[in-house]
């Protein structure tokens, strides 16, 4: 196999397959832990529990891709961090999903801690070996759909099959059921992925961190990007954080929500295939900005709905949801290739370090968004537990127009952004002649 042989779509599809299980793990750690800990802890300890792990998160990601890069064995450095962290995500996940009696702050505290780790270790090297697995400029977009496709579907099944399978909506109830569903599906998915996809082998290990550093601050248009990231993240926390109070206090369709939700994740499941399309034509941030412009001009109606506007509002779920997959592939794919630029300028392969500052973007990006949108509620006079309440209009403005300048800011930094198909396959031949391979290229691992 050649640096630019593609990759088949047999490995692309099984690559993407872990995608499913960690996106239905993401759902019940945000809708049923909180409710479920508060009944003993209280909402308030619920709160800055689940906040401090969130920051310890934010703590490891950085640290783990690093240690990942740095790895050197048979088995592959991605490889063996995913094996050393599914066991302790599965048992801290089942801790914290099914605790046992009496079970209070410490428990919480611990197990999230944990699982949050664990979780970085496993979810991390996933998507640093996706970037690492095609040198292909078309390619790496493909396999980040592939990834971000199942993690839609698996988002998909997590708000329907708990609603499916305990009927009474009892919290405690769901989260047992879906530990059991994580017990089988985790291990199957991980195990066809880690058996059936290859992984490059590392030919050009990371410099000394002074080095590295340098090289890193050098890299503007990784931070252009990280920039433009944040500020998408933003545009899409906004909505995502005070959906269901606009659903129920703006539309008065709180019972609507999950078909909702529904539409709008499995609009995005279709639009992937077409945003990649254009990806293939007009250049990967050209469709991903396309893309931004196009959920920015459909929410700009929203603020225009109020009770009862059921139908509107599912045709506006549908429409943008057409964006959702490809907002998140794109970027990845377009990460994969400013690795490619540190690794011609000397960097080595750091595709974990600078995989694990996105996953500090990303978090960066839902923690300032948690604290504009609430603040601002509050200043408008909005309170959801008022029969009636002020502030209906702030709620509307801040989840239908707030996000767009966020969105229109992230259009203009990608827009002209300076790499394309041209400027990465000239990296990629600069890296294939520092690793100085044969026609047969780099090995793998299987």
């Amino acid at each position: 196999m050649t640096a630019t042989t593609p990759v088949k779509r047999r490995t692309v599809f099984f690559y993407g397959l872990p995608g499913l299980p960690l996106a239905v793990l993401g759902i019940p750690l945000y809708v049923f832990l909180p409710p479920f800990y508060a009944e003993t802890v209280g909402i308030a300890a619920v709160g800055v529990i689940l906040l401090a792990a969130r920051l310890w998160d934010v703590v490891t990601d950085p640290l783990v891709g690093a240690i990942g890069d740095r790895l050197d064995n048979r088995l592959g450095r991605r490889k063996t961090l995913i094996l050393i962290g599914t066991p302790l995500l599965l048992l801290a996940v089942d801790q914290l999903f099914r605790p046992p009696d009496g079970a209070g702050m410490l428990h919480l505290l611990g197990w999230s801690f944990l699982v949050y780790l664990a979780w970085t270790l496993v979810a991390l090297p996933y998507t640093a070996w996706g970037a690492e697995l095609s040198p292909d400029y078309d390619q790496r977009s493909s396999i980040a759909g592939s990834r971000e496709g199942f993690v839609i579907v698996g988002m998909l099944l997590a708000i329907a099959l708990p609603a499916i399978m305990v009927p009474d909506g009892s919290p405690g109830e769901s989260l047992a059921w879906l530990a059991g569903m994580l017990w089988i599906s985790v291990p199957l998915a991980l195990g066809a992925t880690l058996l059936l996809v290859p992984e490059p082998r590392n030919l050009l290990p990371p410099v000394p961190w002074r080095e590295g550093l340098l090289l890193l601050k050098e890299n503007r248009p990784f931070f252009r990007l990280l920039v433009a990231y944040i500020l998408n993240g933003m545009a899409n926390a906004l909505p995502a954080t005070l959906f269901l109070l606009f659903a129920q206090h703006v539309l008065v369709a709180d019972d609507w929500a999950g078909v909702m939700l529904i539409t709008y994740f499995a609009a995005g499941l279709a639009g992937i295939p077409l945003w990649l399309w254009l990806a293939r034509r007009i250049g990967k941030h050209r469709a991903w900005a396309c893309s931004m412009l196009w959920a920015a001009m459909i929410f700009a109606w929203v603020p225009l709905l109020g009770a009862g506007d059921i139908w509107p509002f599912l045709g506006i779920c549908l429409m943008s949801g057409l964006s959702l997959g490809i907002d998140m592939a794109l970027p990845a794919s377009i990460q994969a290739d400013l690795v490619d630029r540190d690794t011609a300028r000397g960097g080595g392969q750091r595709t974990g370090l600078f995989f694990g500052l996105w996953g500090m973007a990303t978090k960066l990006a839902l923690a300032l968004a948690v604290g504009l949108a609430f603040p601002l509620l509050s200043l408008s006079g909005f309170d959801a537990g008022a029969s009636e309440p002020d502030g209906l209009l702030a709620l509307a403005l801040l989840y239908g127009l707030a996000p767009i300048p966020f969105k229109l800011a992230a259009v203009w930094l990608m827009w002209s952004f300076p790499v394309d198909r041209e400027t990465q396959q000239h990296w990629q031949q600069q890296v294939r002649e520092l690793e100085q391979v044969d026609e047969t290229g780099p090995g793998l691992i299987r």
